[in-house]
């Protein structure tokens, strides 16, 4: 909808001061929109054929391109792919391609939808890092729909989260469920012999993990008197504390809701 490609059945949404149903040349210069599982290079062509069309399209002056283009080929690291099928590359160098594709205008406002999907480790990070740095570099607002929570917790500093077409959190990262975020996962794996059955801690949840340890769920001020009771309680092979995962607090969230 905040693109122009589907009419709301209610409501109204501006981006930049622009109706996106209007669908105004003006608007649509002012942003890119780049799809995770959707192609907008041609895919028998080279990259470097279809960004030289989509200059003509956008009235692109040749040194404004060619120095955009540069730019974007040096932060992806794609040049030896410029000249390659598109039907060629790999699904990693495919989205890099996507990407400066986008971007060859100098949009004001990304719209990225899962553009990590399918992508192994590899090529997730170094997308990643390049939104990073071209947000750091050209201040332009990118909106990142993800189901991915690796994406939303390296790139995003807003998160908001839709339930069924409603709105149930808007806020920075750091702040999603506050009271949930307080909460640490202590994991410890008791030594075979000398560990109390029946013990339990004196604050927090204990549950036992798939591979014999076991996990309590407690809040940060209680860390340091539950490992000390942990200690006290009988000989462990191993403890640590981790932070409650990004996915355990959004499916609480939506639980709630």
């Amino acid at each position: 909808m905040l693109s122009g490609l589907i009419f709301p059945t209610s409501g109204r949404a501006r981006v930049g001061g622009y109706d996106p149903t209007e669908r105004r040349n003006e608007y649509r210069r002012l942003f890119a929109l780049v799809l995770g599982q959707k192609n907008q290079l041609w895919w028998d062509l080279p990259a470097l054929e279809s960004f030289h069309l989509l200059r003509h399209i956008y009235g692109l002056p040749k040194a404004q391109f060619q120095a955009t283009l540069d730019e974007l080929v040096e932060l992806l690291q794609v040049a030896d792919k410029l000249n390659t099928m598109v039907r060629e590359l790999s699904l990693g160098e495919r989205m890099k391609m996507e990407l400066i594709a986008a971007l060859l205008h100098r949009p004001r406002v990304l719209f990225l939808d899962e553009p990590t999907i399918g992508l192994d480790v590899v090529s997730q990070r170094a997308v990643r890092r390049f939104l990073a740095d071209y947000n750091r570099r050209h201040k332009v607002t990118i909106l990142l729909t993800s189901h991915y929570m690796a994406d939303i917790k390296e790139l995003c500093e807003r998160v908001i989260v839709i339930h069924k077409g409603r709105k149930i959190h808007d806020g920075a990262i750091d702040t999603l469920n506050a009271a949930e975020g307080r909460q640490r996962i202590i994991r410890f794996r008791p030594a075979a012999a000398g560990w109390p059955r029946d013990w339990r801690p004196s604050v927090g949840t204990l549950e036992p993990d798939d591979d014999g340890a076991l996990r309590i769920h407690a809040p940060s001020e209680a860390v340091v008197p539950v490992f000390q009771e942990i200690l006290a309680a009988g000989p462990v092979e191993d403890l640590t504390i981790q932070e409650v995962p990004l996915e355990d607090i959004i499916a609480e969230i939506f639980t709630r809701a």
